[in-house]
Order: structure tokens, then C-alpha cells, then sequence
């Protein structure tokens, strides 16, 4: 082949076309697919496309991180209203892993980055995203706008994580409109300051994982709805005595039964065992005994001693204390 001529991809046969699709990372991909319509109906076309992952962030400043079906290359456009920036790239590398990033400049980033989701979503053919972290705070007059574009273009979440910086900020209800709104699978993590008794937002139900860290609004009602199998709730406010009816429920399987790990707000051991399984049937764990149990989802940890509880089809759930809180494990 002569070096000196181009060489005409569009040219080759549909399947050598989809091999070097294979060898280009993302950024590769979605250049050429502008190229022209037939280039863009080329790209479109690619039988791997739909493995690729795409994670979106929504902070100060907007990402749209796409992954190759390798995981060894992570190719990021960074959003921003930094003139500046416009066009630059930079590149750094972990343990062969590479996290590229593209600026793009724009006077209005949020509009920018849907317009820019929506073509990536298209090349890649994702109806779901892997990941989504939005910190409610960072664009609050355009929260629900933000919330209608992803219900309209992302048919579900695997991981979502909603945060704020700014608790002075009130966005409580944006919070309840997003959980209403947004399907999320696997993972919500939720740091977002709520302290209203009032707040209405669903809970996601068959989740493997559940953090809520500001969960004042959980009472003993919500607490009943929630069915996931690894929950994390601090600084709730359901009584001691709640907490004693609850456990008394699970023992007879009418409510958690999937659950795995419960961790809550650290306590005394000897307090909660006075004050909560007071009239409840448990054993006392001698300190020698060393025990490997789940402490969240595909993770586990050696615990010493601890208080058991059992529930009725058999199974035993566990508690401890530890340096960042009071847990549940069952087994």
C-alpha cells in the first residue's frame, strides 16, 4: 500500500470496517461518525457499540465519560463556559489505564451537554447508562429541566449518586422530582440534605445497594418500604422502640427479607442490646469467635463476637459495632 494515498475505510468490506471500528477509542469513533451521513450510518451500525459504557456527571462542570469494551481507555468531554479551554485535551495513565478528556467550550454547557449526550447516545445505542452522579445544588434553576431531558433519553441508571455542597441551597423537592422520575437498577447514594418530615420522593424498589446519608425524613413507614439488599441509613430519627418492632417483624419474614447488611449510625452494643433487644430472643457471641460476614455488596469482613438474632426460616442476622457505625449482617 502506498503510504502517500489515504486509506478509504468506507471502502472495505462491512465486517474489516467494524475491526478497525474496534481499534479506535471513542473519541475516534464519534470524530469520524461527523465525518459525513454515510460515515455517521456506518458508525451507527457497529454490532459492539452498545457494550460500551457511559457514565454522565452534573457538577459545576458537566461530563460525558464513555468506556471501551476493553475498559482500558476512558474518553471524557468535559463541559465548560472557560473560553480558554475550548479544544484542549490532556491524557494521564494508571496502571495502563488511560482517562483522556476533551474540553468544549460553550455559553450555555447544560444545553451543550444534552445536545452532546444525545448524539453520543445515539452512535453508541444506549438506552440505559451505567452511572450518573448529579450534585442537585450546581445548576438548581435548571434542575428540572436537567431531570425531563434525562427521562426522555435514558430508559434506566445502573448507579446513581445525588449530592450538594451548599445546604443553604434548598433542593428537597428537585431531589423528590429526580427519584420519581429517573429509574434507578442497582445503586442510589444519596448525601442531598433533607430534613423535611414531608419529603415524598420514591424509594427505588430491588436495589443492591441503598446509602442514605442525611435519611432524617426515614421513618418508621419509609423504613418498611425500603426492600434493598445493602442499606446504609445516618442521621435518621426512628426510635429505639421502632427499631425493636422492626427487628420483630423481620424475625417473623414480614418485612426486609431480602436484605443482606444494614448499617446504621454508630451505638454502644451493650446499649442497643438493653434498649432495643430487650424482650427479643438473642445470643451473646463470645469474643473469641471470629466470623467472616458480609459488610455490603460482594464484600465481607472478619468480625469478632457480636449479638445474634435468628428469623424464622433459620437465618441468623449478626450485630456489631464498628468505627463507622452500628451493622446488621445476615447469614
Amino acid at each position: 500500500m502506498d503510504p502517500s494515498k489515504p486509506f478509504t475505510i468506507l471502502r472495505l468490506p462491512f465486517l474489516a470496517i467494524e475491526e478497525v471500528f474496534k481499534a479506535m477509542h471513542p473519541f475516534e469513533i464519534i470524530n469520524f461518525s461527523m465525518i459525513s451521513k454515510r460515515a455517521k450510518g456506518i458508525a451507527k451500525q457497529m454490532s459492539f457499540s452498545p457494550k460500551y459504557s457511559i457514565d454522565l456527571y452534573i457538577n459545576k462542570t458537566l461530563v460525558i465519560m464513555i468506556y471501551g469494551t476493553k475498559d482500558l481507555v476512558s474518553c471524557t468531554y468535559v463541559m465548560t463556559s472557560d473560553k480558554k479551554m475550548e479544544g484542549k485535551s490532556d491524557d494521564a495513565e494508571h496502571n495502563g489505564y488511560i482517562i483522556r478528556k476533551l474540553y468544549k467550550y460553550s455559553k450555555d454547557p447544560v444545553e451543550e451537554w444534552k445536545l452532546l449526550f444525545k448524539y453520543v447516545r445515539e452512535i453508541f445505542k444506549k438506552q440505559s447508562i451505567d452511572a450518573l452522579s448529579m450534585q442537585m445544588d450546581a445548576f438548581p434553576e435548571q434542575n428540572v429541566s436537567i431531570i425531563d431531558f434525562l427521562k426522555a433519553n435514558v430508559k434506566s441508571v445502573d448507579g446513581c449518586w445525588l449530592f450538594q455542597t451548599d445546604i443553604k441551597i434548598n433542593v428537597y423537592k428537585h431531589t423528590a422530582y429526580f427519584l420519581d422520575n429517573i429509574k434507578i437498577n442497582s445503586v442510589l447514594f444519596s448525601n442531598v440534605y433533607v430534613n423535611n418530615v414531608n419529603f415524598d420522593g420514591r424509594i427505588p424498589k430491588n436495589l443492591k445497594e441503598l446509602y442514605i446519608i442525611n435519611s432524617e425524613w426515614i421513618g418508621f413507614k419509609r423504613l418498611l418500604e425500603i426492600d434493598s439488599k445493602t442499606v446504609t441509613l445516618k442521621n435518621y430519627k426512628i426510635s429505639d422502640e421502632q427499631w425493636n418492632l422492626f427487628f420483630k417483624i423481620w424475625i417473623e419474614m414480614k418485612t426486609h427479607v431480602n436484605l443482606e447488611y444494614l448499617e446504621l449510625d454508630y451505638r454502644n452494643i451493650e446499649q442497643f442490646r438493653a434498649l432495643v433487644l430487650h424482650d427479643i430472643p438473642h445470643e451473646v457471641v463470645d469474643l473469641g469467635v471470629k466470623r467472616v460476614l458480609n459488610i455490603s455488596f460482594n464484600d465481607t469482613q472478619e468480625v469478632t463476637g457480636g449479638i445474634d438474632i435468628r428469623r424464622i426460616d433459620g437465618k441468623t442476622a449478626t450485630f456489631f459495632d464498628h468505627y463507622t457505625g452500628f451493622s446488621m449482617s445476615v447469614h
